[in-house]
């Protein structure tokens, strides 16, 4: 294998080539940052935290497929992952996964003592979540967790502690995250039965768009205390409107439960988080 199919073969381990994950955890990151700055956060913890994305997300995938990689050659979408097909060893995988841990603690290492402890638990979380699939019928609730860390993180960061305000953008982004990850796991639904995977989408079972539904309007919920706890105002209550809108567009995507509908209803909850995002700092700006 060249130098460049090596290179190939690990953006695609780190999922450099669909950035997805990376933006859907990109946006509440951003939004804390915005809500504890007051709309005008610090430039350099700014930059940290938005690389310290990139890389968390790359440790997160990599960590993902090392644990599925004797599941994932029996699953049609990621049959082709590097681990999976043998192009990445699992010596240069993890070792990879350490590289860019370092890198990231490091990072954090330019910031308060909070922020680090925080960091700590953080990677312990992300380690732990892809084995959660083989646990608990849950392992998106998990997800949610991880997937919203970065809130309390972005807050110390900031300000030096984690107020109310912080744990209900939290708790939106937690619930947020569950339904499109139930969305993503309806993809791989039929799949996962086979090879023993777990997953909300099979716990949900004939209930999962009613139980999607909820956790978008709870997220919604949470997403509006936030905004009211800040002091915005009707420009961010246009991008909670926004947010209504693209939840009813997924929950029309999903109603036939078919693989690529759902997964287009996984994608658009991107343009989601864009434009609560835009509309947090279009209010801010007003």
């Amino acid at each position: 294998m060249t130098l460049t199919q090596k290179w190939d073969s690990y953006a695609r381990l780190m999922r450099l080539d669909r950035p997805i994950g990376t933006l859907l955890l990109l946006w509440p990151c951003l939004m804390a940052l915005m809500l504890a700055g007051n709309g005008l956060p610090d430039i350099k913890v700014l930059v940290i935290f938005t690389i310290g994305v990139v890389v968390m997300r790359a440790c997160g995938c990599i960590i993902n497929d090392y644990a599925d990689r004797e599941l994932d050659g029996h699953v049609e979408r990621t049959r082709r992952r590097p681990l999976a097909s043998g192009e990445v060893t699992v010596k240069e995988a993890l070792g990879l996964f350490v590289l860019l841990g370092l890198f990231a603690f490091g990072l954090v290492l330019l910031l308060n003592s909070l922020v680090v402890k925080l960091s700590v638990v953080g990677i312990i979380l992300t380690i732990i979540y892809p084995f959660t699939k083989r646990w608990t019928n849950m392992p998106q609730m998990f997800l949610g967790v991880v997937w919203s860390w970065s809130i309390p993180m972005a807050y110390a960061a900031q300000l030096g502690t984690v107020p109310t305000q912080a744990w209900w953008l939290f708790a939106a982004n937690w619930c947020w995250t569950v339904a499109y990850d139930t969305m993503y796991a309806m993809v791989d639904r039929d799949d996962d039965i086979k090879v023993g995977i777990k997953s909300t989408a099979i716990l949900f079972g004939r209930f999962d768009r009613q139980i999607i539904g909820l956790f978008q309007l709870a997220a919604l919920s949470c997403f509006a205390m936030a905004g009211l706890s800040a002091g915005l105002g009707w420009i961010y209550g246009l991008g909670l409107l926004g947010f209504i809108g693209f939840g009813l567009y997924q929950q029309k995507l999903i109603f036939g439960r078919e693989r690529e509908p759902c997964f287009r209803a996984f994608l658009n909850n991107n343009w989601a988080g864009l434009v609560l995002f835009a509309a947090l700092g279009f209010d801010y700006l007003v």
